[in-house]
């Protein structure tokens, strides 16, 4: 299962309706939980995500320090996971102010999709995009490049 952590509520219909269709496009591969979480301040956000993570998820943080990956490199990463038996990937969408330390420091990585700053209801749409092109990768399918 993949479990994915936002801070703050899509306003957007656009960005909902995109959120929706890639929720039921990944539906065929996966389990995927999108868990919006209230927009605070850091340290409230960062209890926050603490209730959500468990001892066995692999914790993803997304956070623009993080290590930049490829398509194929993101692929192997979800896919190592799976075949490795870990239950759950999490990954961690913050707020304004980022991700807060002590949840990096939980984290079993951190990952950029870039350095530029995006929108977080928009950096949503994409995240799930390129877990939908992992797996259709992954099963040897074919995806518009």
């Amino acid at each position: 299962m993949i479990r994915i952590l936002c801070v703050g509520k899509l306003k957007e219909e656009y960005l909902k309706e995109a959120v929706k269709d890639y929720l039921k496009r990944l539906s065929k591969y996966t389990k995927v939980e999108l868990i919006e979480l209230k927009d605070s301040n850091i340290n409230n956000e960062k209890d926050e995500i603490q209730k959500y993570l468990k001892t066995n998820d692999y914790i993803i943080s997304l956070a623009i320090e993080g290590k930049e990956l490829n398509t194929l490199e993101f692929k192997k990463m979800i896919e190592n996971n799976f075949i490795n038996g870990n239950s759950n990937i999490t990954f961690i969408i913050g707020g304004s102010d980022g991700i807060h330390e002590e949840i990096k420091k939980l984290s079993n990585e951190k990952i950029s999709f870039s350095r530029l700053t995006y929108p977080h209801g928009l950096f949503r749409v994409i995240l799930l995009e390129q877990i939908y092109r992992c797996f259709k990768i992954m099963n040897g399918e074919a995806y518009n490049k």
